[in-house]
């Protein structure tokens, strides 16, 4: 009898305040999906950062006919220069773990495959390439190891770190992380006082029920759990919302459309979905009781 009546007083509670109640279904959702979404950034930078970095190299660039770098002066760069520098880099095991040379025609190769169908390749030559050793480390940290024992050395041009470039392009994730992060949380405030107000209204609409309940000796818990269950109702409905969206965003965006074409990204896996999902109702109905709980406080003094 209890459940039912408790299972009464919500409905009936959800259709008298009907339009706040929409409207509190609403912010959830909208509020959880944000949050969902930055949970699902955070997944995504994380897996490409692991995924990235695992493939990280130490570029070398050999000295080319038009190379104005110091170590450059002599022209172009020899045989006895080249296997010196890759006598040089085996040398530095296990810390390079392995040494790839790229002649200038590969590059070029490589260049017109990556930039197929641009306007860039008709202005590009294979002359323009340089030569290059692609060395793979153990640690991408360990990048001042192979920069100190080529620095200054005949026929080298330049060394360049791709971890570098890699993490100005995780910062600038990481930056929009943090921005739909900070607008969750606004977002989740908003429903907090969308949710009080709710309750408040509730409460107020309901006053002398409660007075007569409190009058036969009702517990405060007994007057107060039908309002949070509503407030948890509709913070569950939303929540199922904003879970549906993130599915829906995995399903028919990043597997039906974007991880087709950009095959060079780890995208997230249902797997990471999956485990936001339980944060958005635990978000969701922890939000609803504590804000439901505090606006009760003052209706049920006395």
């Amino acid at each position: 009898m209890r459940t039912s009546f408790l299972a009464r007083e919500v409905r009936g509670g959800l259709r008298r305040n009907f339009t706040m109640t929409v409207a509190l279904i609403v912010s959830v959702a909208v509020s959880l999906t944000l949050f969902g979404s930055a949970l699902l950034m955070r997944s995504q930078v994380d897996r490409m950062k692991g995924y990235w970095y695992d493939k990280v190299q130490v570029s070398v660039f050999l000295c080319g006919a038009n190379s104005l770098a110091v170590t450059c002066s002599s022209g172009a760069v020899t045989d006895a220069q080249r296997q010196d520098i890759r006598t040089t880099l085996q040398g530095l095991q296990p810390t390079v773990q392995s040494v790839y040379y790229e002649s200038a025609d590969e590059a070029y190769a490589r260049f017109k495959e990556q930039f197929k169908g641009s306007p860039l390749v008709a202005n590009v030559t294979a002359t323009a390439l340089p030569e290059s050793f692609r060395v793979k480390l153990d640690d991408p940290k360990n990048y001042d190891v192979v920069a100190n024992a080529l620095n200054g050395k005949a026929g080298v041009e330049s060394i360049q770190d791709q971890r570098k470039l890699l993490e100005r392009f995780f910062r600038i994730l990481h930056g929009l992380q943090t921005f739909a992060m900070a607008i969750a949380v606004a977002m989740l405030l908003v429903t907090v006082f969308l949710v009080m107000n709710t309750v408040r209204v509730a409460a107020f609409a309901r006053r002398r029920e409660t007075s007569i309940m409190r009058s036969v000796g009702a517990s405060n818990a007994s007057i107060r759990l039908p309002f949070i269950l509503e407030a948890v109702t509709a913070s569950v409905l939303g929540a199922g919302l904003a879970a549906g969206t993130l599915v829906a965003v995995k399903q028919f965006v990043i597997d039906a459309r974007l991880q087709p074409s950009l095959t060079f990204i780890a995208w997230v896996t249902w797997q990471d979905v999956i485990t936001i999902l339980p944060w958005l109702f635990v978000v969701g109905i922890g939000t609803a009781i504590v804000a439901s709980g505090l606006t009760l406080r003052r209706y049920l003094r006395g």
